[in-house]
């Protein structure tokens, strides 16, 4: 398998290829993670009985899908990867703000998945904990990069091997003898601001998919249907997470002792004699997504340096070169934050939601309401050009929403006047009222329809590099 050629320019039509139908192999298997399960947990563990939390989880997957989705019906249309459509909104330089945002939370989640599955490669290797974090470091950098073609063939596979693991799990925990009287039991009852934390959290988990899933559909012919992208999309990532999630929350109720044990072993320890043929499962799944990560965390840094250095193209030698950075960044984080990982993990799932929400609003209501989808994509890559290099109305809109919603955030470290009054965490719905309603009224009165498609025949003929 050759490695792959393109990077943060626009692909050819003559070398589209695939159908939206890998697009669902690709985002179920990646949520098909114990990641993902890790959250599924938390409601439990706080206090929350096993029915709200599972109401609460459906909710956020449900909702938070809806937006990540909606981004990834964008990359067969543009061609481009996600956050260099970002500069039709913050301009070529200005698009350098979320794209900062997006490269700290995706390193941020690789350092948590390699926390999470220290304890899980230990069991399959004699390795000390730092190591164990160096190894899973090094298979995401090796996958990473090869790129796009082996992260798609990888989620092919890992969607059957990750069922299999996964729903066998979920059976082997029906039938434990304590399965009836746990669930019967109905321990832990209702709290609104735990309930709206499960929300929130569950949200965040798919919401950060927003700023690279088109990514992964960006390969995909300009013809293909912008709702066979959404549905495919959609189900793959809401069907894994949701799935995942809830088999976090059964397991800490079933096994509650589990909550005391990394989540790669709590699962393996299900399966006795084949304990070890779960783990390579467990680890290589949460390799895979550390890869989506990675991957686009790389595409983001160099979207920052080329709309400065006037670049539309990436060597292959410093793609290996940002990643190897990028993926010593996340170990070293790791490393660091390792054995105080509970309120870290916590803290990044709300971080980062409350930061990419707004930036997620934006994008949506100028792709669909202001632009309707007609974007030029050589001023994409040109500070010149029509989106020039700083759009400050969307830079204002950006700080005022985050700024807006910081009242009503909840932090291990912070809580904010408005979440103590209200006593739940509602900053993702303000954040996304805000900053969508702010972005449509500042900029649909000045935006004009293109007298041209945004795939002129100049630029259908094009070939970048």
């Amino acid at each position: 398998m050759k490695v792959e050629k393109r990077s943060i320019e626009f692909v050819p039509h003559a070398e589209r290829y695939g159908r939206p139908r890998r697009l669902f192999t690709v985002w179920f298997s990646s949520n098909l993670q114990v990641t993902a399960l890790m959250i599924g947990t938390l409601g439990i563990a706080a206090g929350l009985s096993l029915v709200w939390t599972l109401f609460g989880l459906l909710l956020g997957s449900l909702i938070g899908t809806v937006f990540m989705a909606a981004h990834s019906a964008q990359g067969p249309h543009l061609g481009v990867p996600q956050m260099i459509q970002s500069r039709a909104q913050f301009g070529v330089f200005g698009a350098a703000i979320p794209l900062l945002v997006m490269v700290t939370a995706a390193v941020l989640f690789m350092a948590a998945s390699g926390v999470l599955m220290r304890d899980t490669l230990k069991a399959l290797l004699p390795v000390t904990d730092d190591q164990a974090i160096l190894i899973i470091g090094l298979g995401t950098f090796l996958i990473g990069v090869v790129g796009y073609e082996l992260i798609h063939r990888m989620g092919a596979w890992m969607t059957l091997l990750s069922s299999l693991v996964f729903g066998t799990a979920l059976v082997l925990i029906l039938m434990r003898p304590s399965s009836l009287g746990a669930l019967g039991a109905g321990t832990g009852g209702f709290s609104m601001p735990v309930f709206n934390l499960v929300i929130a959290q569950a949200a965040s988990w798919t919401l950060g998919y927003g700023p690279y899933v088109a990514d992964y559909s960006r390969y995909l012919p300009a013809d293909v249907r912008t709702r066979d992208t959404f549905w495919t999309t959609y189900f793959g990532c809401a069907l894994g997470s949701l799935g995942m999630m809830a088999l976090g929350a059964l397991l800490a109720v079933v096994v509650p002792s589990a909550l005391n044990l990394d989540p790669g072993n709590a699962i393996a320890q299900l399966f006795g004699p084949w304990a070890k043929a779960a783990l390579i499962v467990v680890v290589l799944g949460v390799i895979q997504y550390n890869v989506l990560c990675l991957y686009s965390a790389y595409m983001s840094c160099t979207t920052i340096f080329s709309g400065f250095a006037k670049l539309q193209r990436v060597r292959p030698g410093t793609k290996t070169l940002v990643m190897a950075v990028l993926s010593i960044l996340a170990c070293l984080v790791a490393v660091r934050t390792q054995y105080h990982f509970d309120t870290f993990f916590a803290d990044i799932l709300i971080g980062q939601l409350y930061l990419l929400i707004p930036w997620s609003a934006i994008n949506l209501v100028d792709y669909y309401l202001v632009r309707r989808g007609e974007y030029h994509i050589d001023d994409l890559y040109d500070a010149q050009g029509r989106y020039g290099r700083w759009n400050r109305k969307t830079m204002i809109v950006y700080a005022v929403s985050v700024l807006g919603t910081v009242p009503f955030m909840q932090f291990s470290f912070f809580e904010g006047y408005g979440a103590r009054l209200i006593g739940a965490d509602i900053t993702w719905m303000a954040g996304l009222l805000l900053a969508g309603l702010l972005y449509y009224v500042c900029h649909l009165p000045r935006v004009s329809t293109p007298s041209t498609s945004a795939f002129t025949a100049r630029q259908r003929r094009r070939v970048i590099g």
